[in-house]
Formats: structure tokens, sequence, C-alpha cells
């Protein structure tokens, strides 16, 4: 049994908390929000974030971070990722050497373009820093429905170990050691779920969602292994599994916030419906300075962009799309004589 820690009581740290529970360790949930404290503590239920999913007792819940820190064999670190280097700040001096931090969440910094393990690292440097990512929403971990993530880790050592950890019958976990392409594919995919929730608030079809899938990914691997990822992570879980999960799923915040968009609304009044926070919204700037940056063309990711912050009709936007110059599917298949 370890003694684990979850920095942040929102959908995707509870559910992780209560599987890490079941799994037979001891959990204690830290959040900033006293009254989210006191609602967890005594209704046993996260009454916004996962309704209906009982919260066992024997979970502690906190507002003091150095009891949910200090001590601990390793901690869960899901905070929003506009959150996470200020987070990170906080902890600093409670983390021991070597000590064990999964960062959850997903996005990219929108000023030094650094994934969120990066910008841990940076700012907890004797820290031993590990994603975990893969097509995993809250609301179905927190039931109890299969689901199949991907730890990526500096050494195997330390894979194996969270592996063994959040694993069970239900939870299955595979590990990575290419932290970098996990955690691009993780974030770049809610730009292209906004796309998605885009065209289906426009009434567009199955066709459509296809296409944007498809393409999506095509960009984001581009993008990905010009960065140094592996190819192999955005035809896996933490790739295209991630991205289809995101783009089709009732639960995706991204997905949601993009219909509304689609149907009219602006960035501002979608983000306010959905109530929680949408990655995919301050992912978009980072993954647009990465495209020129690394000199990578991202169409989609490019629009969506236009969308969100220069007023671009959504319209508009997929007729731009639709009316590119024609070119080959893949560049480096060969015509044969």
């Amino acid at each position: 049994m370890a003694n684990v820690g979850v920095i942040g009581a929102g959908s995707w740290g509870t559910a992780l908390a209560l599987l890490l529970n079941k799994n037979g360790h001891d959990v204690t949930v830290w959040s900033i929000s006293e009254e989210e404290v006191n609602m967890l503590s005594t209704e046993r239920e996260h009454k916004s974030k996962l309704p209906g999913v009982r919260i066992p007792d024997g979970m502690a819940f906190t507002t003091d971070i150095e009891t949910a820190v200090i001590g601990k064999d390793f901690l869960v670190l899901a905070v929003p990722s506009k959150f996470t280097r200020g987070t990170a700040r906080r902890m600093t001096d409670l983390i021991s050497e070597g000590q064990i931090i999964v960062d959850v969440a997903k996005g990219i910094e929108e000023d030094t373009l650094m994934t969120l393990s990066q910008q841990i690292e940076q700012e907890i440097p004797q820290a031993d820093v590990a994603v975990l990512s893969g097509p995993s929403h809250a609301e179905e971990v927190g039931r109890g429905l299969p689901t199949t993530v991907v730890i990526g880790a500096k050494t195997e050592k330390t894979a194996v170990y969270l592996q063994e950890m959040f694993m069970n019958e239900v939870f299955r976990v595979y590990t990575s050691p290419d932290m970098l392409g996990m955690e691009l594919g993780g974030s770049l995919k809610n730009v292209i779920a906004l796309a998605a929730g885009i065209a289906d608030g426009m009434g567009y079809g199955d066709n459509t969602k296809a296409a944007l899938i498809t393409r999506g990914i095509a960009e984001i691997a581009r993008l990905g292994v010009k960065m140094g990822g592996a190819i192999e992570s955005f035809t896996g879980l933490t790739g295209i599994g991630d991205l289809i999960v995101t783009c089709a799923s009732v639960h995706s915040r991204n997905r949601r916030a993009g219909y509304l968009m689609g149907q009219g609304k602006s960035m501002e009044e979608a983000m306010e419906e959905v109530q929680m926070v949408v990655e995919g919204v301050y992912s978009a700037k980072a993954a647009e300075k990465l495209g020129k940056k690394y000199g990578v063309d991202l169409p989609i990711i490019n629009k969506v962009n236009e969308v969100l912050f220069a007023g671009k009709d959504p319209g508009e936007a997929v007729n731009e799309l639709m009316l590119r110059d024609s070119r080959a599917e893949h560049h480096a298949l060969p015509w044969g004589e």
C-alpha cells in the first residue's frame, strides 16, 4: 500500500483518488477551496463534477497542502493546466529529493511553449516527474468503467512502479518513455476537439467528424515528430485514442464548448456555459506558435485560432479548409511507374 497525495479535487483528481483508494492506497486529496473540501468531507460526493459517485469514508480531504504532500510515496498533480506552474511553485519546498509527481492534466504554456512536465521540472528540479495520459474521461473512471491509459516516465523503474499503483481490473495501464509525445498528443487533441464540436454545432455529420479526427491527428503527429516525439505515441492511446474520445464524447468539455460556438455563441459565452476549464482554448495559441516555430503546417489548428480569437465565422473557416490547394494524402508514398 502506498501513501498518496492528490493535488486537485476536480473531476479528474477525484476520479483518480477513488481509483487509488479502491486499489488499497491511503489517499489524501488537496483542494484550494475550503467550500469544496467541506462538501467532499461531509457529503462524500462531488455534487457538481461526479454526481452519483460515492466517496468512501477512508479518503481524506484538506486545504493544507503540506498535509497532502509531505511524506507521500507519490503525488498526483490534477489541477487545470493554467494552474500547473503556480501550484508546482507552491509545492517546491515541500518536495523531497526523488519524490514522484504524476501530472495528469494536459496543456502547453502559451508564453514558454513548455509542456506541463517541463514546467513542473523547472519549478521542482528535485522531483521525479511522470505523466498519465490516454482516452480517460473522469466521469467514466469514477464509475469504474473499463479504461486504458499510458504512464510516461524518465525511467522504466518509475513507470513500472506507477503502473502497479494505478492498474486494476477496470483500469489498464501501459508504460512509455516518450513523455514529450504523450503530452503533445494530449494537449493538441483538445484544439482539434474544439473544431469537432464546432462542426457538430453547425449540424455537420459523421463524414466531417471523421475528416477532422483523421486530418487532426496528421497535424498533431507532424508537429510532434518534428519536436522529437515518437510516431508511436500519436498512433496509440495518447494520440489517436485520446483524440477520438475527446472529439466524440458527451463528456468532453472541449467538444461541448466547440458545439456551443458552432451554434453561434462566443468563446467566452461557451466557456461560461460549460462551467469547467476548457483546456483547448488555452492550448490553441501555444499550438499555433509551435507550428510557426518548427515550420509545420497546421491548417485545422490555425482555423480554430481564427475562430477563437479573431472572430472568424466558423462556416467560413470550414470553407477555407475545404478549398485549400489539392494535394496527396501521404507525400511519402511513391507512385508506381
